[in-house]
């Protein structure tokens, strides 16, 4: 009988989703398949298609593409005792797909927002990143934002607007709008990431177009103040202990960091580390610490902020708890730097993962009553 021989683990890589955000996701999703190490891992890529389909692809199958085009249909119990992925046609002869870890690579909605991480803990699964309740607040800026300044952390000035309150009343939304700020401003929705449905707003005429275009995305919109600033970005690691990551600096090629900039043309420098003081470093660093405790973080986020330009103040812009994971993205890049290999961050992130769903196993969700106190409770 042979011995020492460990295992390897299966990695279930979660990719593509109901997102404006789906082609995001397939990048770094297959940056991280690539980046698994084959003597510890075994990589399941299951993809989520638009319209929500489940699919497993095989090993055959060398793009994510295929995966979403041709896998084999799966669903995902909400079952702890099973904890695996069942053939969605129960003829089909297709065995269910076990996976030891879930590394969800989804961005935006359905994916990022606690959605999928509550699927997850009833299927009694570990998974790489936030839990539900800093998913959902990640996702949401507006919410986001109130807890930040519940926390003390310096936010832009804000206003959050109900799609139904726009549609209602659209002459008192603009009213409003134009009584709190002054142009320049941005429009984006309150739930979505990497810039989809935002618009840098600079006169009144301009303000409609663009609250339209948020309400597609949203069902929250946020407007927020116009800032002339240099936009820092730090990287947070951890569960119970949290790493902050040296800042790095986004120098975007256009007037701001839009979708254009980020996926679609070159130019956009990544400055890593940023220029900054010492001071400053550390201040950027505790404020990224800090607003990952307010969400409740676990795993990885990346934090956003604002340098201002004209006064030196900073302020946090947003927190997003499934960051762009290429190997260029900002967030691996940012480790790299700081002493942390994409491979070995990738490690971490599991170790993580696994560490978090034994603590969650501690946990009581049942009390056992004495024998006969059943019928005194229903009395």
């Amino acid at each position: 009988m042979m011995t020492g021989i460990k295992k390897r683990l299966r990695i279930g890589v979660l990719f593509g989703g109901r997102s404006g955000e789906h082609e995001v996701s397939l990048a770094s999703a297959a940056s991280v398949i690539r980046a698994l190490d084959n003597e510890k891992y075994e990589a399941v890529p299951i993809g989520i298609s638009k319209d929500g389909r489940w699919l497993v692809g095989s090993g055959a199958m060398k793009m994510l593409s295929d995966v979403l085009k041709s896998g084999d249909r799966v669903i995902l119990p909400p079952d702890p005792t099973a904890a695996h992925l069942v053939p969605l046609a129960a003829s089909s002869g297709q065995p269910s797909v076990m996976v030891d870890v879930v590394f969800p690579v989804l961005h935006g909605t359905f994916g990022e927002d606690g959605t999928v991480q509550g699927l997850l803990d009833l299927a009694g699964l570990p998974y790489v990143g936030a839990g539900v309740l800093a998913s959902a607040v990640g996702m949401d800026k507006d919410v986001q934002k109130r807890l930040f300044e519940q926390a003390g952390l310096p936010i832009v000035p804000f206003l959050a607007i109900h799609r139904w309150e726009w549609e209602r009343d659209r002459l008192k939304v603009l009213r409003k709008i134009k009584k709190k700020f002054r142009f320049p401003i941005f429009v984006k929705p309150a739930t979505l990431g990497s810039s989809v449905g935002m618009t840098r707003v600079n006169a009144q005429h301009e303000l409609q177009k663009a609250m339209d275009l948020a309400a597609e995305f949203g069902l929250k919109i946020i407007v927020e103040r116009g800032v002339n600033g240099r936009e820092i970005e730090v990287s947070v690691l951890g569960n119970e202990e949290i790493r902050a990551s040296i800042p790095g600096e986004i120098v975007p090629h256009r007037e701001y960091y839009d979708y254009a900039a980020k996926y679609l043309e070159g130019g956009t420098q990544l400055v890593i580390p940023a220029q900054l003081t010492k001071k400053q470093v550390t201040t950027f660093q505790d404020y990224a610490v800090r607003s990952f405790r307010a969400i409740d973080g676990t795993g990885m986020a990346r934090c956003d902020f604002f340098l201002d330009r004209t006064n030196g103040k900073i302020f946090i812009n947003e927190l997003n708890t499934i960051p762009g994971f290429t190997s260029i993205s900002m967030y691996p890049k940012l480790w790299e730097a700081s002493g942390l290999p994409y491979t070995k961050l990738i490690d971490r992130l599991i170790e993580l993962a696994l560490e978090l769903h034994k603590e969650k196993a501690r946990t009581k969700y049942s009390i056992e009553l004495p024998t006969g106190a059943g019928g005194a409770l229903e009395g």
